[in-house]
């Protein structure tokens, strides 16, 4: 199963927010099985690093954390498409829309975000962090 995993999925891991780290860390584990396909959106890399880097106030400690996410999880390409595809989408905010236009054109099977409301008019799948597991479980 391809799995696209939102940023903020992501961020609960590296952050450690609760209650959401532990379904997230979940994820990683799964993609460390090889359980799903794991995916980010290479346009989150930049955002992931940027946080990681807040925190860290390293450049090569944050780098290290990306290299280690790039063992769970591969960088999904946003085209020129993509952004072309995602300006008449029925999805309100334009980023969420080219993130759905990268999973379509990659044949993703679902996206994993915990705002699945910003999702609502998706034609991808999306899951809460928690439907996948039940997912990935069953």
């Amino acid at each position: 199963m391809k799995v696209l995993i939102d940023t903020c999925v992501i961020v609960d891991v590296l952050q450690n927010r609760e209650p959401f780290a532990k379904d997230a860390q979940k994820i990683f584990i799964a993609a460390a099985k090889e359980k799903i396909d794991g995916f980010i959106a290479a346009k989150s890399v930049t955002d992931i690093y940027y946080l990681t880097h807040r925190i860290t106030h390293s450049d090569k400690k944050s780098r290290e954390v990306l290299s280690k996410l790039f063992e769970l999880f591969e960088p999904l390409d946003t085209a020129g498409i993509d952004c072309q595809r995602a300006l008449p989408s029925p999805i309100a905010d334009y980023e969420d829309a080219v993130l759905e236009q990268s999973a379509r054109r990659e044949k993703i099977d679902c996206i994993v975000t915990r705002n699945q409301k910003d999702f609502s008019k998706a034609s991808v799948q999306v899951l809460s962090p928690g439907e996948l597991l039940k997912l990935i479980n069953s």
